[in-house]
C-alpha cells in the first residue's frame, strides 16, 4: 500500500478554512445521500451509497455490519466522498473530500458518538472521517468560470478559477 497521506479532524478543517467548511456542510447536509469511493481488494475502486454525519470534531460514516465498502475501509481506509451535486444548479458547488476512515471500535466511545442521533438497530460500522483534502468547485456569480478552492491540513486554501 502506498505511503498514506497527513489527515486531519473536521473540526481542524473547520478552524483552519471556516468558510470553506460551512460552504461544504451546506453540500453535506443538503442531501442525504452521498456517493463514497473506496478500494477493492485488488486495488480497483468501488462506489457505494452513503449517510455521513457531522459530531464535532468529526465527520462520521456509519455502515451495516459487514458490508463490502466496510470491509474495503477496513482494509485499506483510502476513501473518497462526492456530496450529492443536487440539481445540477451548481448551487452552493460541488463538494469532494479525501482522506483516511478511521473505524471506532470501543464501545463506550461508540455509544457517546451516537447519543441523540437515531441508529439503526443492531450491530453497524462507524468511521471517523479524516481529511486530506477538501475541494468545493462553484460557479464565479458572474457565471463565466468555474472556482475551485482546494484545502490540504496546514495549506490553507487554494484558489483557481478557470474559463
Amino acid at each position: 500500500m502506498p505511503a498514506l497521506p497527513e489527515t486531519t479532524s473536521w473540526g481542524s478543517f473547520a478552524t483552519e478554512a471556516p468558510e470553506l467548511a460551512a460552504a461544504v456542510e451546506g453540500r453535506l447536509t443538503a442531501t442525504k445521500h452521498h456517493v463514497l469511493a473506496s478500494l477493492r481488494l485488488d486495488g480497483s475502486p468501488r462506489v457505494s451509497g452513503t449517510e455521513v454525519v457531522l459530531r464535532p470534531p468529526d465527520l462520521m460514516l456509519g455502515s451495516m455490519p459487514a458490508a463490502v465498502k466496510a470491509r474495503d475501509l477496513q482494509r485499506d481506509p483510502r476513501f473518497a466522498l462526492h456530496a450529492n451535486p443536487g440539481d445540477g444548479s451548481m448551487e452552493g458547488g460541488d463538494a469532494k473530500l479525501s482522506g483516511l476512515a478511521v473505524e471506532v471500535t470501543d464501545q463506550d466511545e461508540l455509544a457517546a458518538l451516537m447519543d441523540g442521533v437515531e441508529a439503526p438497530p443492531g450491530p453497524m460500522h462507524l468511521f471517523r472521517l479524516q481529511l486530506s483534502e477538501v475541494v468545493l468547485t462553484s460557479l464565479h456569480p458572474d457565471g463565466d468560470r468555474l472556482v475551485i478552492e482546494l484545502w490540504r491540513p496546514g495549506q490553507g486554501v487554494e484558489r483557481t478559477e478557470r474559463a
